[in-house]
């Protein structure tokens, strides 16, 4: 809303890149696909300057500098993929890369991480004026200022460097507990200027209480219905971003919001305890055959939302998804889940205890690590406060202690699931598995490859996941165009589950103000408020 990335990236329920809101023109490729030409369309920022070529290499420039805080920072690739960035006038990028990528993910993965940034940005105090925008070894005394200026909370919608913006809104108010207001900024150079006045955020402390304002009909524009207060399910035959029967029909327009992600959760693999168990593909198989993702998504979703069966989503609808993980490799049951235990060591204890009788690493064996009566026994925190993830959680508890798997479940704050399930190693590393409820969306790796996933080493590999096969099928999605590549990717993450997949639920189920025109659902999670109106 406030600082344009580059490139924007879907629009009214589409994927894709949307050229007419970006901030440059569709990269032009030569020298083999190794030279990358970028030209700026013409856009301000909200103090009269121009948005630059030079603003470009303030991000490329920092990037470089302090990658290890970056998130996104994925060894060997951008901004390590970039041999060379220059700016032959100031509406002009050339980025030369290491080799030739596919252009499609070098669009939908590389590019989309730049977000220029101000010269008002390049400073090393309040009146030193920084050189990171021109040189990289200035970036380390810039980025330490800008730092110390993002915890001044109070401060951000006066502060003389996060006030000047390029993109539809300047901040007016903002309120760490969540109340902010923006105003619209004059100098958008963008083809749609906010037509309000004000858009305000508003926060509540749980969605009972949001509820209850949307539904007194008096305040809220825009809100989000409660899965647990729709009465009814929303029939399967319908399309997943169309709304069924509607509590707040009078006043309110439903409009289902899918994100472009899948939903599941990570194992341990380097668990010094269960960890030899998770690294067992039937171990896995018995796992994913006891999540019941047609009845979650029936009795909890209220059927918004779709199942998950590997990482490319089912909707919207793609040739990117192949026919192995539409179909399903491990569909929900108890009989299955039991027979890739008993066939591979284990004593199933209905209710009970399920140990491994036969430890070893022969055919029919517990596999290497496993010892002889170690049980099926496991610690599963998850994000509090959805009732549709309550009731997910309990269900597979259920399905799992009829094969003898004990899951010891327990709903913790989301941040405390996400600072628990990260990558680790060594004796320290014991959580075993940790669900905070929504998956990946892919944003700012638009495309759904699995280089930031589940490659050896990478950031966002939370489980540690490692495999040689798997790590070769996502460079090649990396380097070669066409769907033939992806789908040996997601055949091999549908068949092999490095992961536990569970139902991907809807974003939200927004509620729209019957008189508002202009809204739109990004599959990516962004808004444009600027296009609201009455």
């Amino acid at each position: 809303m406030m600082y344009r990335t580059l490139y924007w990236y879907g629009d009214n329920g589409k994927t894709g890149v949307d050229y007419s809101l970006s901030l440059a023109k569709k990269p032009v490729y030569s020298n083999g696909g190794k030279t990358i030409t970028i030209k700026l369309n013409p856009y301000k920022w909200s103090n009269g300057e121009s948005v630059t070529a030079q603003d470009v290499m303030f991000w490329i420039n920092m990037a470089k500098a302090e990658k290890t805080n970056y998130a996104g920072y994925n060894p060997g690739q951008f901004p390590d993929n970039i041999v060379s960035a220059t700016t032959p006038d100031s509406s002009t990028v050339v980025l030369t890369t290491d080799k030739a990528y596919s252009q499609q993910w070098f669009l939908m993965n590389q590019l989309s991480q730049i977000t220029p940034m101000s010269e008002a940005w390049d400073m090393t105090s309040a009146t030193a004026k920084g050189d990171c925008s021109t040189n990289e070894s200035g970036c380390a005394a810039v980025f330490a200022y800008l730092t110390a200026q993002s915890k001044d909370l109070p401060g951000y919608a006066t502060s003389p460097v996060w006030s000047v913006v390029d993109g539809p809104w300047k901040l007016s108010s903002f309120n760490s507990d969540g109340h902010v207001t923006f105003v619209p900024n004059p100098k958008y150079s963008g083809p749609v200027k906010a037509q309000v006045k004000q858009f305000k955020m508003v926060p509540f402390t749980t969605d009972s209480a949001e509820f209850n304002v949307l539904r007194s009909g008096s305040t809220l524009d825009v809100g989000y219905i409660p899965t647990q207060d729709i009465s009814q399910v929303k029939p399967a035959s319908s399309a997943p971003d169309v709304g069924g029967p509607n509590p707040l029909s009078k006043n309110y327009n439903l409009e289902p919001w899918f994100l472009y992600g899948f939903n599941y959760f990570p194992i341990n693999y380097n668990n010094p305890t269960v960890g030899p168990i998770f690294k067992q593909l039937y171990f896995r198989q018995a796992m994913q055959s006891l999540v019941d993702q047609q009845g979650i998504l029936k009795s909890a979703a209220k059927g918004y939302g779709l199942p998950t069966y590997g990482p490319v989503p089912l909707f919207p609808s793609s040739s990117l998804v192949s026919s192995t993980e539409k179909s399903n490799p491990y569909p929900f049951s108890i009989a299955n889940a039991k027979k890739y235990l008993t066939d591979n060591g284990w004593n199933v204890v209905k209710n009970g205890k399920t140990t491994c009788v036969k430890p070893g690493t022969a055919q029919g064996d517990c596999g290497a690590g496993i010892t002889a009566g170690q049980a099926l026994t496991f610690d599963l925190p998850y994000a509090s406060g959805q009732a549709t993830i309550d009731t997910a959680m309990a269900s597979l508890k259920s399905n799992a202690a009829q094969v003898g798997i004990t899951l010891n479940i327990k709903s913790e704050p989301f941040n405390s699931v996400t600072a628990t399930a990260v990558p680790c190693s060594g004796p320290t590393c014991t959580w075993d598995m940790g669900n905070w409820g929504g998956g990946w969306v892919y944003a700012p790796d638009y495309y759904p490859t699995g280089e930031l996933l589940f490659a050896t080493g990478a950031g966002s590999n939370s489980g540690s996941y490692s495999n040689t096969t798997l790590d070769k099928l996502i460079e090649a999605t990396n380097v070669q165009s066409g769907d033939s590549v992806m789908h040996a990717y997601e055949d091999f993450m549908a068949k092999n589950v490095p992961v536990i997949y569970q139902p991907n639920y809807t974003y939200s189920l927004a509620e729209v103000a019957g008189g508002l025109k202009g809204y739109q659902n990004n599959p990516y999670g962004a808004i444009k408020p600027e296009t609201w109106h009455y």
